[in-house]
């Protein structure tokens, strides 16, 4: 099978010794919209601009549509890249902008100009395509950078956290127009951005990295509900972490030996008797129930025996939302959150003590290194 992009064991060690990325490996598959995230300096970017040819690979291979790309200069590669500061021209008009590319490729002028409105009315933008772009808002900007990188048809768009300069609002209202221009025109993205909400509602796969490595491939759900490392776990969502050694494994259920007693969640891989482990415990995941009235045998049933003491150390309703946090019997906070109706202030007074729950198939345990 050839992908629309390929990295087969890439790695980026600098001159002076400094490994950016290690031995990198994806596929892509074509329109694909494939997200790289993970804390400053993981790599994410370094990657981006090796996929580029702004950095060059110092092992293992880069293939665009089955064609071997290492040595291949930015401007003959069928990609195109849209920055975070956009890098538009200040003393050209919109349409100048994005008819840049083409023009440095020699097109002749009426197909240009043809193209160039083609996409100017997919992204909405004919209205200010005479403009100069330093008079225009930050949304407008963003748009034009879109255009000017699609106008070239590349077969991967390659987007280094393109919203970063965006405020709150505007930023949830291109999220949702470029994951729908993503879709019509097929392009394959790649999108390195630092922002979990981003990545999780764009993407089709996310790449979590790590000090220059893959920690995980998955789709959003996926990676949100069965992290594969203790890294991943940590930084992905609001996980609740207990350390712990497996005592036994019946039908994929982990049973856990831990601080807090005998804990279980599905084994996320193969794990061996008394091996050590994380159980993870996504807080969506977390049913909360009142002490003071609480019948514990049942809670025991329903919940196969995951019970953990806590008490309310936080009660805010924010809108319709609940936001309650627990202190844990070893002094870990745990934040929860869910509707009004579910979790009601006079319910969870603050001081009071409480049971946490939840079903061992919606936890993960996974070895702890």
């Amino acid at each position: 099978m050839i992908f629309d992009l390929e990295l087969i064991n890439v790695d980026k060690v600098y001159d002076n010794g400094t490994t950016a990325v290690s031995a990198f490996d994806l596929a892509v598959s074509k329109g694909e919209f494939i997200a790289f995230l993970g804390p400053s300096g993981c790599g994410k970017t370094t990657t981006l601009r090796m996929i580029a040819g702004f950095e060059s690979i110092s092992s293992g291979d880069m293939m665009i549509k089955g064609a071997r790309m290492n040595d291949v200069p930015p401007q003959r590669r069928p990609t195109s890249m849209i920055f975070q500061n956009y890098a538009l021209f200040p003393h050209m008009t919109v349409r100048r902008n994005v008819g840049y590319g083409l023009e440095v490729k020699g097109m002749p002028k009426a197909e240009r100009d043809a193209k160039v409105e083609r996409i100017l009315a997919t992204l909405g933008i004919e209205d200010i395509a005479d403009r100069k772009t330093d008079r225009l808002s930050g949304g407008q900007r963003q748009r034009i950078a879109l255009a000017r990188g699609l106008v070239v048809e590349p077969d991967i768009l390659l987007l280094d956290e393109p919203l970063g300069a965006l405020d709150a609002n505007l930023r949830k209202a291109i999220q949702n127009e470029l994951k729908l221009l993503q879709r019509t025109l097929g392009v394959t993205f790649i999108f390195v951005t630092h922002a979990q909400s981003e990545a999780l509602a764009l993407s089709d796969r996310i790449v979590v990295m790590n000090q220059g490595r893959v920690e995980q491939i998955s789709p959003p759900h996926q990676l949100y509900t069965r992290p594969n490392t203790p890294f991943v776990a940590q930084f992905i969502g609001r996980n609740t972490i207990f350390s712990g050694e497996v005592k036994d494994v019946v039908e994929g259920t982990a049973i856990v030996d831990t601080a807090a007693g005998k804990l279980s969640g599905h084994a996320g891989s193969t794990l061996g008797d008394k091996a050590r482990v994380n159980l993870i415990v996504p807080a969506e995941a977390i049913e909360v129930h009142p002490a003071r009235n609480a019948a514990r045998d049942r809670i025991a049933a329903d919940f196969d025996g995951n019970l953990i003491d806590a008490r309310v150390t936080r009660f805010d309703v924010v809108g319709h939302i609940s936001q309650l946090a627990a202190a844990l019997p070893d002094g870990r906070t745990v934040a929860l959150e869910a509707h009004i109706n579910k979790y009601r202030p006079e319910n969870f007074p603050v001081g009071s003590d409480i049971i946490l729950s939840w079903k061992p198939t919606e936890a993960t345990v996974i070895p702890a290194h």
